[in-house]
């Protein structure tokens, strides 16, 4: 039986990389709208998403819109990868 992947399998991580996933692999989601969408605290979106980009599966890219800081989120291809495995993993356990 394929393994789980812990560092996604947590609800939160699991619901962000959904997310990121479904956008096309050169677009990013504004962290706002990421929060918003996941109904989660800053702090709570913020921990998890460092924990995704401390394992490589995303990136965030921090910039100046209109002299106002913003945070950008986009899965990367070892994310989405990883993502693919995990979801074929709870595939294969709802499966059997």
């Amino acid at each position: 039986m394929t393994e789980l992947n812990e560092i996604i399998h947590q609800s939160v991580r699991l619901r962000i990389m959904a997310a990121l996933t479904a956008l096309d692999p050169d677009n990013e989601v504004d962290f706002t709208a990421l929060r918003d969408l996941l109904e989660v605290t800053d702090g709570n979106l913020g921990a998890h998403l460092h924990k995704l980009e401390e394992a490589g599966y995303i990136t965030v890219n921090k910039t100046f819109v209109e002299r106002k800081p913003r945070t950008f989120v986009s899965a990367t291809s070892a994310g989405r990868l990883a993502f693919q495995a995990h979801v074929a993993a709870l595939e294969e356990i709802l499966k059997s």
